[in-house]
């Protein structure tokens, strides 16, 4: 979820999101604080290259990428549903392929569309 220079800058995914930020991973999902979503970047050392960009509203867009961790030798293709609130991200909702992200985008469109 992190940029090699977001790495080498403590707080900087923390400036970048809302308070709280929810998020998905393979551990789990919830809210967290943007000093919680720092950590949680920096100690799993992920490095994620965007592939290809999916607009899905004016605040949700999935992007696919190729995410590696210390010691993976490959990188592997995973999908990132965001959701933007102002100008923070308040959703980094990851899956393990661009089919799910779409589809859980595309719910979360139309249960926003129905509130």
């Amino acid at each position: 979820m992190a940029h090699e220079r977001e790495r080498r800058r403590p707080g900087a995914a923390a400036k970048a999101v809302s308070d709280p930020i929810v998020v998905l991973g393979p551990k789990g999902a919830g809210p967290i604080t943007p000093g919680q979503f720092s950590e949680w970047v920096g100690r799993s050392g992920i490095t994620m290259t965007p592939r290809s960009w999916h607009p899905i509203s004016d605040r949700l867009m999935v992007v696919e990428e190729d995410a590696t961790w210390p010691g993976s030798e490959t990188p592997t293709r995973v999908a990132t549903v965001f959701r933007v609130t102002g100008q923070q991200v308040s959703a980094a909702l990851r899956l393990p392929d661009l089919r799910s992200a779409l589809e859980l985008a595309y719910i979360c469109r139309e249960m926003a569309a129905t509130e």
